[in-house]
């Protein structure tokens, strides 16, 4: 490997110091990180991609915008870098999100052969801490159903595309955008979460069909009235549906005296709360959300029967 010229800047604060390196194709943070978004955006995970993305942006505007190579990356950068995420007012877990990103990031590239494994983060909070509380209690998913919307079409909108997730235990809005009307047949919902590739059944209620039965009938391929017309980025049209149906969210949130930021993501943690209130298994709970980890993977060894999911949920909708 040719020799590598690190410097800083002398006109910068230690937190803020500048790691210059020559720059090898596929040996660079930069580089590399390009080519694997690239590889993960031709594999459909564009999710993943953005995540990747948004952690590789953040360190660019640490470092200046100057590129580092692989080996260069030790952990007195990183604790640097860590330090200038801190002082800008960035929250821990958003900085440990980065630094997970970036490890996973680098990890491939050791694995790649790249670069050889140092560690570099062995010093950063790489944890998750607990956040602020996105469930709403069963009282006000009552009184966000009642609401006279009538006249407030957009809040309507956003108050039924809220209740549809949390009727579809909790469903991701990515996963209900995309849902195809083929994959509702004899009265299951049968689909593959995007963020996991997990296969989940989830029975078809007269609550959800109500609620379907408000919106014209969608001539796309899909199932909810959520990607609507034949556009050719259906990413950028499922994006701006999710910034529309937050921003809508907000007026609903008042309209019903809910004083926490309403958001899509708060009916996913609101049924899981509302599951676990009503005396829900957690191995349950965790199959009918799809959840994929460490922790749950003993649970999906056996697979549970979906009817009993679909009872509980049919407990927790029974209930609003």
């Amino acid at each position: 490997m040719a020799s590598i010229n690190m410097k800083f800047s002398s006109h910068t604060s230690p937190c803020t110091q500048t790691i210059i390196s020559d720059h090898i194709p596929g040996r660079t943070l930069f580089s590399f990180a390009d080519w694997l978004i690239i590889s993960l955006k031709h594999h459909n995970r564009q999710r993943t991609a953005e995540t990747y993305e948004a952690a590789l942006s953040s360190f660019k505007k640490f470092n200046n915008g100057h590129d580092i190579m692989l080996n260069s990356i030790t952990p007195s950068v990183i604790e640097q870098y860590e330090i200038h995420l801190r002082e800008r007012g960035v929250r821990p877990n958003t900085s440990s999100f980065y630094m997970r990103i970036l490890r996973a990031i680098y990890n491939r590239a050791v694995s790649n052969g790249v670069t050889r494994q140092r560690n570099p983060f062995r010093n950063v909070y790489t944890g998750v801490g607990q956040t602020v509380k996105r469930a709403l209690p069963l009282a006000d998913i009552k009184r966000i159903k009642n609401l006279d919307l009538t006249d407030e079409p957009k809040a309507g909108y956003a108050r039924d595309m809220f209740l549809l997730s949390f009727l579809l235990r909790g469903m991701s809005f990515i996963d209900m955008a995309f849902l195809r009307k083929t994959d509702l047949f004899n009265g299951q919902i049968i689909y593959r979460r995007r963020k996991t590739g997990r296969l989940l059944s989830i029975a078809w209620t007269r609550e959800m069909q109500l609620i379907i039965d408000r919106y014209p009938q969608n001539s796309t391929c899909y199932l909810l009235p959520i990607i609507t017309g034949h556009v050719a980025d259906e990413r950028t049209a499922y994006l701006n549906a999710t910034y529309n149906i937050n921003h809508n969210l907000k007026k609903v949130a008042q309209m019903a005296g809910v004083a926490m930021p309403l958001t899509m993501y708060c009916a996913r943690h609101s049924w899981a709360s509302a599951a676990k209130a009503k005396g829900i298994p957690l191995h349950i709970i965790s199959e009918g959300m799809g959840h994929a980890s460490e922790t749950t993977t003993q649970i999906y060894l056996a697979s549970l029967d979906t009817s009993i999911i679909d009872n509980a949920n049919n407990l927790i909708i029974s209930s609003i």
